[in-house]
């Protein structure tokens, strides 16, 4: 095993702080003995925190119709190959009462960049799941809003907000976007959602393309500063229809070794196994679980939309009722030696 590798995931461990260029000398470093050693390190270091549990959020995909056009995304503006859909305020509540039944106690709105579904339908949504489930936390994941957007939001009950940065590298985002869209308004976002006091999440592609160990360093320093509630990293993996549709994908190799390295870095960090993993390896969300990850978001959208949700292409689970989503999770969360439990798993101190 590389010598140094070994004494910087120490220092990690003890400090939780790396210079960029060391964080960069870890990303090349890896291999399976580094990874090994990773994941054990991280492994303990989620136990001490959590203990078993691993918190399920339920999604709700509420529309794939975006304005934007990031050159990566299967429901990017240009893509006249998707099938367009929004959910109404009454189908979005339907599918958090079936949550709540099967014992979700976290819902996450995701959704495209939808001008439509306006600020009031996002807050008025909000307050009927919170004042019918007074006991669960509601997430939104909808991109972009100006800081007063995001205060109605906050103010209307919603308690977290995922916003993946995607990079934190500014060349690396432009090269990943079009001239549109601006790093710095991201980043904007991101600290308006922190000082507005939402529980926030960011997160990176891992693979994507003209990624160096370099611009990941650059994630890795961004989570250890900007000290996140919660980090969702995956593969990146190209959807036919888009400018990337004949790029290689991540792997899951580098996307489990990051993930320990993020859960050494930040020990209460809410980390998820993410299907985008589940979907470049079979037994990838187990494999991240037991290197450092404790959330997984089963889907809880109509069965009929879930495949027109395409980010990219192969996701898993798309067919499955709810209950049959969950109950195969359940197994595959035990299968690690962890089980789900029904909280609202916010993050601990």
């Amino acid at each position: 095993m590389n010598k140094t590798a070994k004494k910087l995931i120490d220092r990690l461990e003890r400090g939780h702080s790396l210079e960029k260029e060391e964080y960069a000398f870890l990303v090349r470093a890896q291999n399976s003995e580094t990874a090994a050693y990773a994941a054990e390190k991280a492994n303990a270091a989620r136990h001490a925190v959590y203990g078993t549990d691993v918190y399920i959020r339920g999604l709700i995909e509420v529309g794939n119709i975006c304005r934007n056009d990031c050159l990566y995304c299967g429901i990017r503006r240009s893509n006249t190959h998707a099938d367009r859909y929004r959910l109404t305020e009454d189908e979005i509540f339907e599918c958090a009462c079936e949550g709540y039944r099967l014992g979700f106690r976290t819902f996450v709105m995701q959704g495209g960049e939808d001008g439509a579904f306006g600020v009031e339908k996002i807050c008025r949504t909000v307050r009927r799941i919170k004042t019918e489930f007074p006991d669960c936390a509601v997430t939104l994941s909808l991109g972009e809003f100006p800081r007063e957007a995001y205060q109605a939001m906050f103010e209307a009950g919603a308690d977290r907000y995922l916003l993946r940065h995607e990079t934190a590298d500014k060349a690396h985002y432009e090269k990943l976007h079009p001239a549109e869209m601006s790093f710095d308004n991201r980043m904007r976002c991101l600290r308006d959602l922190k000082d507005i006091g939402f529980q926030v999440g960011c997160g990176f592609m891992v693979g994507s393309p003209f990624q160096t160990p370099e611009t990941l360093a650059e994630d890795l320093k961004f989570i250890e500063t900007f000290h996140p509630a919660m980090c969702g990293i995956g593969p990146f993996i190209p959807q036919r229809d888009t400018p990337f549709g004949g790029e290689a994908p991540g792997t899951a190799e580098q996307t489990i070794y990051l993930l320990s390295l993020l859960r050494i870095m930040q020990p209460n960090l809410l980390l998820p196994a993410t299907t985008a993993l589940g979907t470049i390896l079979p037994d990838g969300r187990e494999r991240g679980l037991a290197a450092g990850a404790n959330v997984v978001m089963p889907n809880l959208s109509p069965v009929s939309v879930r495949r027109k949700y395409a980010l990219y292409d192969g996701k898993i689970c798309t067919g499955e009722e709810a209950a049959q989503c969950i109950g195969c999770l359940a197994r595959r969360v035990r299968s690690v030696g962890a089980e789900i439990v029904i909280d609202r798993g916010d993050a601990k101190p």
